[in-house]
């Protein structure tokens, strides 16, 4: 089956020539892939020289990444001028440009079929001829979707690939021999699970749009869980080992004592409800800034709702709202890091707020008669987490 959508900004996106279960099954984390055509008609949602107004911005990341005399350098932005550059050999990269551009953000949902908390963020580039930033690895995936110009791509097969920085802020690989090597044109898609070695280098003036896909590492989950048990005063008990018998090496810490304190920390990660509160409160803080624009006349509730009425909801781009099994049932979700508790009796609300990005009044019509969500709603519209599209 594929996915299209219909996007009336940027014509129609299919991801075709392969099913998503197929996908699933023998690509994702596996295998590379080149999808001929993945975006139909494709159009890019920024012009180059709206990619660098964004990257004037103090607070949007970006990076510059050319040679000079052979080597490779790399800058870090905000900038103001390229022409120092030339015409060849150097690209512009923008982090996260789906949190400043709805446009961008669109390039999103032809990928429902993975879980939001995946979703990293989506970087784009713009190359001149002969840019790229060198041979390296990633550790997450990525859908790298060619826009305007063309663009090759070498990727290796995964091994011990041995990594080394070609510059302060690059790491690069040792040269690697090639399992696809592809021209990409306008709408075509390369889809890369993390440890493939892989170059791109433009053959004339390029974007690229890549949406990335990262998990989280045990010491990440881990730290979540020290920091919000800290945060909450939680697991502070102390271990309770009444009718020990004598020690008799001072310097062990022998099987049984080590088995309690283990059962200690297990205790812990039993606990579904503190451990979906720390990975909610972890997987929906925002790593990179937000184009939040707060009410300089807020809403009250009421206000809110009658305008409503006539014109739907929209999401920020890069907005993370998720809810997890073990606590939705309570009305329990989870928004830019912050927990939010609106009882048994909204949990449909829940389902509606956090797997949408658009919300027309009558999906959350059931449960507007509960003050503490149309309270919230109220108070993350004034904030700027959602907005009337006027």
């Amino acid at each position: 089956m594929a996915l299209s959508l219909t996007v009336s900004a940027m014509s129609t996106f299919t991801l075709a020539n392969v099913s998503i279960d197929d996908f699933l099954a023998k690509h994702w984390q596996q295998q590379p892939l080149v999808i001929r055509g993945g975006f139909e008609h494709f159009a890019d949602p920024l012009s180059p020289d709206e990619l660098a107004g964004l990257a004037c911005e103090e607070q949007i990341e970006s990076r510059l990444v050319y040679r000079r005399g052979g080597e490779w350098q790399a800058e870090h932005g905000p900038f103001d001028s390229y022409e120092r550059l030339g015409e060849r050999d150097w690209t512009l990269i923008v982090q996260a440009a789906n949190h400043w551009v709805p446009e961008v953000a669109e390039l999103v949902k032809p990928f429902a079929f993975l879980p939001k908390w995946r979703l990293d963020d989506v970087m784009i580039s713009y190359a001149t001829p002969g840019g790229g930033v060198g041979p390296h690895i990633d550790r997450y995936d990525v859908f790298i979707c060619q826009g305007s110009g063309r663009r090759r791509w070498r990727v290796g097969a995964r091994g011990p690939h041995r990594e080394f920085a070609a510059h302060a802020a690059l790491l690069h690989c040792d040269p690697f021999e090639p399992i696809i090597d592809v021209e990409l044109l306008p709408g075509d898609i390369l889809y890369l699970p993390p440890g493939f070695p892989h170059d791109g280098v433009t053959l004339e003036a390029s974007m690229s749009f890549s949406v990335g896909f990262r998990s989280k590492s045990p010491s990440e989950l881990v730290s979540a869980l020290a920091d919000h048990l800290l945060d909450k005063e939680l697991g502070n008990e102390l271990l309770s080992d009444p009718g020990r018998p004598a020690h008799r090496q001072q310097g062990r810490i022998d099987a049984t004592d080590f088995a309690r304190l283990r059962a200690q920390m297990q205790a812990m990660l039993d606990d579904e409800a503190v451990l979906a509160d720390a990975v909610g409160a972890m997987l929906s803080r925002n790593k990179c800034e937000l184009d939040l624009q707060p009410l300089q006349e807020p809403y009250t509730s009421a206000e809110l709702l009658e305008y409503w009425r006539q014109a739907p909801l929209l999401r920020i781009g890069g907005l993370r709202c998720f809810y997890v099994d073990a606590t939705v049932a309570a009305g329990v979700c989870y928004i830019d890091g912050s927990r939010y508790n609106f009882g048994p009796a909204c949990h449909g609300a829940v389902l509606a707020l956090c797997d949408n990005d658009e919300l027309d009044y009558a999906a959350l019509a059931p449960w507007l008669e509960q003050p503490e969500l149309v309270q919230a709603l109220a108070q993350w519209v004034n904030r700027g987490y959602w907005y009337f599209d006027d």
